[in-house]
């Protein structure tokens, strides 16, 4: 059996549980202004994964509308910022 470092044993761990996408999840939200600046950032409610579905919560409709439009953008850059394509769709509620 090989021997496997902390981190490596701890992906694996995830790789194989439930808690992958609320680690993700929360990865996301740490890395959120990051990916879609300081304004954004500020007025969005609630960001989880579901079933490689990205869902993001506000209540500002304008920033919904915003966001609507930018869905492709933000799969990709989520992507990136987790490094593995882990959203396959995002939806803005």
């Amino acid at each position: 059996m090989a021997e496997l470092s902390m981190g490596e044993a701890i992906q694996q761990f995830l790789k194989n549980s439930k808690l992958k996408s609320g680690v993700q999840a929360l990865q996301i939200e740490d890395a959120w202004e990051k990916i879609m600046g300081k304004t954004i950032a500020r007025y969005t409610d609630k960001i989880e994964i579901v079933n490689s579905t990205l869902f993001i919560t506000t209540n500002v409709a304008p920033l919904k509308n915003e966001l609507l439009y930018q869905k492709e953008k933000i799969k990709d850059r989520v992507n990136e910022a987790i490094g593995e394509k882990v959203i396959k769709e995002v939806v803005i509620k």
